[in-house]
């Protein structure tokens, strides 16, 4: 039996640091050196954009000086926009200079200009570089807009911004998501160095990628586990007192974790620009209450002969269960809003379908154990009140 608990300890344990591997691994390497064009065009440079899936070609002309594009993105959807814009004042959406493809009410698809002088209403007007050779393509669920702007001489950097949306109205695109993607899709394009960096939100990403990490890890492996280990490790007699040690060890790890991705999400909620998700902050804090209450009710523990233990297990075993559904729901709701690569929901979804084979297994395995207990004490001779079966009242089946 000890060696059965060794082995699931580091199964625990490589599940714990492969969901970490994935849910930390960077993105693939570039893909838009493979893209091309019905047009025949080439571009001398090719980035990978960082979010919304996109891709932009360009050519930077120091003669003229002027900047040819390609930029390559799905919108939210198929009714929906992209847009690619440079921003000569400021780096995000308002002020920015943009080129927007959409399919027109006649059913054609066009590119218009679109000075984006607030987070209002919006209509096609001049912007402040001439645009020539403004055309768009869409096939197989992605947009392309291709178009050359005149730039200012000594021009050797500019402000990016790129975006996506799922709907137009009267030919004029309607607001986008603010999601996180949406709201870091910006960056700096270095036209001589041929680079594209991101500016502004990569360091809040970053926090975000940690505090879904934290809570994905504390709240949605490590609470599971520890239930696993206090469930059904306890019925097998050579594994106490290891189960209570395992089970405590683990769910004090997840609290303290989670704790930490609280703390994170807390931090992150207060820089927030205007952007409030509701559910998972309130499903957060509850998470966090109902796991403070499980920590201090530890040292109100009634001990196992006194009469209100029973409705101890009862309190324990309810908030535990409920703290595991609400984490699984909240850590697909932090998928929601991060929006990362599909290979992480995929990743966790794995881990969470282990955990049940594992539990589906090791309840199949307890009840045979509790059954034969059950039949082998019912079995037994009967020795009289004072012999060694005497007093069969004593003999409990074993509680799971």
């Amino acid at each position: 039996m000890a060696s059965s608990v060794t082995s699931l300890s580091f199964l625990t344990l490589f599940l714990v640091f492969f969901s970490i591997s994935l849910l930390t691994e960077p993105a693939n390497g570039a893909t838009c050196s493979s893209q091309t064009f019905s047009n025949n065009k080439l571009f001398d440079s090719c980035n990978d954009l960082p979010h919304l899936e996109s891709y932009l070609h360009w050519t930077y002309n120091s003669s003229k000086p002027s900047l040819s594009i390609a930029f390559v993105a799905p919108p939210a959807k198929s009714t929906g926009w992209v847009a690619w814009a440079i921003n000569p004042t400021s780096t995000g959406m308002a002020g920015s200079q943009s080129l927007i493809a959409f399919h027109h009410s006649n059913g054609s698809l066009i590119v218009e200009t679109f000075n984006i002088t607030s987070y209002g209403p919006i209509s096609p007007s001049p912007i402040a570089f001439v645009v020539s050779d403004s055309s768009a393509e869409y096939s197989d669920g992605v947009m392309r807009i291709f178009a050359t702007l005149a730039l200012p001489v000594g021009t050797t950097k500019v402000n990016q911004v790129w975006q996506v949306g799922s709907s137009v109205t009267d030919n004029v695109p309607d607001k986008h998501a603010f999601q996180t993607d949406n709201l870091n899709s910006k960056g700096t394009l270095d036209l001589l160095k041929g680079e594209s960096t991101t500016t502004g939100g990569s360091s809040s990403l970053r926090k975000k990628n940690i505090h879904g990490v934290l809570n994905a890890v504390s709240w949605g492996i490590l609470m599971p586990f520890g239930v696993i280990f206090s469930r059904y490790l306890k019925t097998f007699k050579s594994a106490d007192p290891a189960w209570f040690y395992l089970h405590a060890s683990c769910q004090f790890s997840a609290y303290v974790i989670g704790v930490a991705g609280w703390a994170t999400g807390l931090q992150l909620g207060k820089k927030s620009e205007g952007v409030t998700y509701t559910g998972h902050r309130y499903i957060g804090i509850a998470l966090f209450c109902l796991a403070s209450l499980q920590v201090f009710a530890l040292f109100l523990r009634p001990k196992k002969d006194n009469k209100y233990r029973i409705y101890w297990n009862y309190y324990h075993h309810s908030v535990g269960y409920a703290v595991i559904v609400l984490s699984i729901i909240n850590v697909f709701k932090g998928f929601d809003m991060l929006d990362p690569a599909k290979k992480w929901r995929t990743a966790y979804i794995t881990v969470l379908i282990i955990l049940g084979a594992i539990g589906a297994l090791l309840e199949v395995i307890t009840w045979v154990i509790v059954l034969r207990r059950k039949s082998g004490n019912s079995t037994k001779p009967y020795d009289g009140p004072n012999g060694a079966n005497g007093y069969r009242g004593r003999q409990q089946p074993l509680s799971i």
